[in-house]
């Protein structure tokens, strides 16, 4: 509160900022309760307490007997995550996202088999329900926001709690589960439109058809004599086993976006829907920074490339890359990039104070990136992309400055106290650094897309040299040991960057100069048919060499 005042007091003297800067910083207790025990513990008390409503008041036989079996299920499937997925076993959101869309899939199932077994609707009997039941609705969801993994985890172990309510452990029933729940995410391994899920909907309808054909389902079917085949029957269940998967896949089209928020999950169409370069930074960066826009695109470029080479997010890195530099925003001109050939700002400013402006484009760009409401993986680069590496072009000129300081102070008998000492803290970005392979990506690129404008008459070898020296350099500076980049990645991510720099910064053929004298209008030697008597010279270059 006497800060605040202070404050106030300040700004009015004129001796302080009244504008206050955005802060990205976690809150402890969100994160407190993110990776405690207790919470994990409520959230699997709670799916064991969902279990028990849906056996006990299912008017299924030895209800006892299945509760235990589930919990049996329950066990294995608590280890099979916490073996094969601890990222995901060690955040209580996720693990609340993994059993909650299963228990919201088994309720749904409970409801279908209720109505089913009560007659509501006529043509709905318990036979169907096998028909209509939602096998793909937690394969579908897990494996769009959490990868295929987390999918197959679903389609399995949400498979055996399915059987169950049926009242028994149906082979055949367990193996449409299984089936229809594999082909779900099978066919959204890579979803990059909302039209991509109803196409996977459509796949597992196809699927559960099959299955339901296989195991007599739908039927009975009479093939030696199609006139005793109820036609009418065999239509309406397979109009059900195909508008099943559609239905469960436009339910999860619709619910992704609530859970992709809730969760702060954004998935691969989220993240493209964000790379419309109409967003207003990116207009803005057109008009006023149009070198860092440029810079941006070609570091987008190599970035994605880079990351799909060793299988990372690339449309993350693309999305992340348009809005890395964005804080170049608040002063263009004092980035190379934007400068003009007439005056060089950084000659009237000392190598501290360009220092300081230079390394303030991060907290700039947090600041705009929060006021833009921009997604927090995007933050999260903005913050990483520089890591805490060295400003090292003001740096050595700051020493030199020291160098030339001493020397004359020995002319002018000064003392060495009176010389200020160069701090390479003072020079380096406050980080943190690079956490993923998407952010560590995203700094190489960034690094080499600038270094590579200085070359003169690129060539392959000097690309090369370049890439492999400046990747060594961030190795050296241990900017890349937080990550979990391997070195075999690295050289992957280095062959990406040459092959795409020489595409980018290929040469071309020099251009004979042309003749540019018009004929006077006023020489009475023009012809009216010059221009068809004009020849094309012997040494223009072919219209495909442009």
């Amino acid at each position: 509160m006497f800060d605040f005042l202070k404050r106030n007091t300040l700004v009015k003297r004129g001796l302080a900022s009244g504008k206050t800067r955005r802060r990205y910083s976690r809150n402890d207790f969100a994160r407190r309760l993110e990776f405690s025990q207790y919470v994990k513990g409520l959230v699997l008390a709670g799916f064991v307490a969902g279990l028990a409503l849906l056996l006990f008041t299912g008017n299924l036989p030895e209800p006892t007997k299945n509760f235990v079996v589930a919990l049996l299920f329950l066990g294995a499937a608590v280890t099979q995550l916490w073996i094969n997925q601890p990222k995901t076993f060690d955040r209580s959101s996720r693990l609340l996202l993994v059993f909650g869309v299963m228990l919201v899939q088994l309720a749904v199932t409970e409801v279908v088999l209720v109505v089913c077994r009560n007659g509501t609707f006529p043509f709905l009997k318990l036979e169907t329900a096998a028909l209509i039941v939602p096998y793909a609705f937690a394969p579908l969801v897990l494996s769009v926001l959490l990868g295929r993994n987390h999918g197959l985890y679903a389609a399995i172990f949400v498979s055996l709690w399915t059987r169950q309510l049926f009242g028994a452990l149906d082979a055949p029933l367990l193996v449409t589960g299984l089936a229809t729940g594999f082909t779900a995410v099978y066919l959204t391994l890579q979803v990059r439109r909302r039209s991509r899920l109803i196409r996977a909907g459509f796949g597992v309808g196809v699927a559960l058809w099959l299955m339901a054909l296989m195991f007599g389902l739908i039927g009975p079917i009479d093939l030696f004599t199609p006139r005793a085949n109820n036609w009418q029957v065999l239509a309406l269940q397979s109009a059900l086993a195909i508008g099943n998967g559609i239905v469960t896949a436009t339910i999860v089209g619709g619910i992704l976006p609530m859970l992709e928020h809730l969760f702060r999950i954004t998935t691969d169409i989220s993240w493209l829907e964000a790379s419309d370069l109409n967003h207003p930074l990116l207009r803005r960066m057109t008009i006023e920074a149009p070198g860092t826009y440029h810079h941006s695109l070609v570091v987008a470029n190599l970035a994605e490339a880079a990351a799909e080479a060793i299988a990372a997010n690339g449309t993350l890195c693309r999305v992340c890359s348009y809005f890395h530099d964005v804080g170049k925003l608040v002063k263009p001109d004092y980035f190379t990039e934007n400068m003009n050939f007439e005056r060089n700002p950084h000659d009237d400013l000392a190598p501290t104070m360009s220092a300081l402006i230079i390394i303030a484009h991060v907290k700039e760009g947090v600041d705009l990136a929060l006021k833009h409401n921009l997604s927090g993986r995007i933050v999260d680069i903005i913050q990483e992309h520089h890591g805490t590496s060295l400003v090292y072009y003001f740096y050595k000129r700051a020493l030199q400055q020291q160098e030339d300081a001493r020397a004359g102070g020995k002319i002018m008998k000064m003392r060495e106290d009176d010389i200020p000492e160069v701090s390479e803290e003072n020079f380096r970005y406050a980080g943190p650094k690079p956490q993923t392979k998407e952010s560590a990506i995203i700094s190489l690129a960034d690094m080499v897309e600038s270094a590579s404008r200085s070359l003169e008459k690129p060539t392959p070898q000097k690309i090369e040299q370049l890439v492999t020296d400046l990747i060594a350099q961030r190795i050296a500076d241990k900017q890349l040991d937080e990550c979990d980049l391997t070195l075999a990645e690295l050289r992957i991510i280095a062959e990406r960057f040459r092959f795409t720099l020489m595409t980018m910064l290929h040469t071309r053929i020099a251009y004979p100069k042309q003749d540019t004298k018009m004929p006077s209008m006023r020489d009475d030697s023009l012809r009216p048919d010059v221009m068809a008597a004009t020849k094309k010279p012997d040494s223009a270059p072919p219209v495909s060499a442009a």
